[in-house]
């Protein structure tokens, strides 16, 4: 599910992004939420592939935490390498991202 989050493009993302969702990223475009997101992930994105390793889970009842580092890579841009975490919260059985952060490394 997070890979298809970071190759699907952001109607895909969306789709299993919570409505009030808060996402960071490094600066800029720093803090967004709700419409702001989608603005930026529509210009942002179509990474062709990703790499993810350091992968942990963390659950506790109807949350879980999903962290990873992750080195993705798109025509005529630096692979961009990040430490990342995203919170779902299960609602009515529907896995729901509720937060995603990065935070770039070199």
């Amino acid at each position: 599910m997070e890979e298809h989050f970071w190759t699907s493009g952001a109607h895909s993302a969306q789709e299993t992004t919570a409505t009030n969702a808060v996402m960071i990223f490094p600066y800029p475009p720093g803090i967004l939420q709700g419409d702001q997101i989608w603005t930026h992930l529509r210009q942002n994105t179509g990474w062709r592939s990703v790499v993810m390793s350091e992968r942990r889970v963390t659950r506790c009842n109807d949350i879980t935490i999903l962290t990873y580092r992750v080195s993705a890579e798109k025509p005529d841009v630096p692979i961009y390498k990040a430490l990342c975490a995203s919170t779902y919260l299960n609602d009515d059985d529907k896995w729901l991202r509720i937060s995603h952060q990065q935070t770039a490394v070199t």
